[in-house]
């Protein structure tokens, strides 16, 4: 099983060179923009940290980054997935609801896949506003509600959004969790920051590799409506956000 999915990524590889030959991961940029903030005299918060901060393949990328921030403490409220997080030895098992830390102690705060599954998000960003340093960054990576895989989650229960996930990311059943895109479009990121204190520096529209990468008849089709989706007319309904957000000083 392990090699036929092998066999067909080789495929996607290939054909993405040819149909969308500039396409970034969105993971890959997102990594680029940390980068840009993380520095050694910040002290660090990743939100929803669960076992790792990038994707397993960058690991040792992980581990310099980590390495280049003052302190780095991960909190998650899932205990074996934290339990399995090798880059951090900082780690806290707590809800974004209510942070276990005092107000403003963190210059640098980071979520990776984690706001689509917020239920509260007006109350859960007040939280990461209050844990904030005056002028500290609050950088978020997570679909756009209005990307094409993110409508399709919606139209489909969550049992079945687990298994479809599963099958297609190679994931295991137990690091899917249930979505609610209640802060995934720019507009409710303005909203939902405004409210919480936030400025908004940046919410960057990107598009990111293909969902059905190991189905290729689908993922041909796909290709094609990602590259068109690189077009500025069709900005709106790209796949995935990067925003950044600053606590006023």
């Amino acid at each position: 099983m392990k090699n036929m999915r092998m066999t067909l990524l080789d495929i996607y590889w290939k054909t993405r060179k040819i149909i969308a030959p500039k396409l970034s991961y969105s993971q890959d940029i997102y990594e680029q923009v940390l980068k840009q903030y993380v520095n050694h005299g910040a002290i660090w918060l990743d939100l929803g940290c669960g076992h790792q901060i990038l994707p397993a393949w960058r690991e040792q990328e992980e581990r310099r980054l980590v390495k280049g921030c003052k302190t780095i403490v991960g909190i998650d409220y899932d205990l074996p997935a934290l339990q399995r997080h090798k880059a951090i030895a900082l780690k806290v098992r707590g809800s974004i609801t209510q942070l276990p830390f005092k107000d403003d102690c963190f210059d640098l705060i980071t979520a990776n896949m984690v706001v689509e599954h917020l239920d509260n998000p007006a109350d859960q960003f007040r939280e990461v506003h209050r844990v904030s340093k005056p002028g500290g960054t609050f950088i978020f990576h997570t679909p756009n509600a209005m990307g094409y895989f993110a409508l399709l989650r919606r139209l489909v229960p969550n049992w079945l959004n687990i298994k479809v996930v599963s099958l297609l990311d190679g994931r295991r059943v137990e690091d899917i969790f249930k979505v609610h895109y209640k802060a995934n479009t720019r507009k409710k990121i303005a909203e939902v920051a405004s409210a919480a204190g936030f400025e908004v520096v940046k919410r960057r529209m990107i598009v990111s590799d293909a969902v059905f990468s190991v189905i290729p008849p689908i993922m041909i089709f796909e290709l094609m409506w990602i590259r068109a989706l690189m077009t500025e007319p069709l900005k709106p309904l790209r796949t995935n956000i990067i925003g950044v957000l600053r606590k006023p000083i």
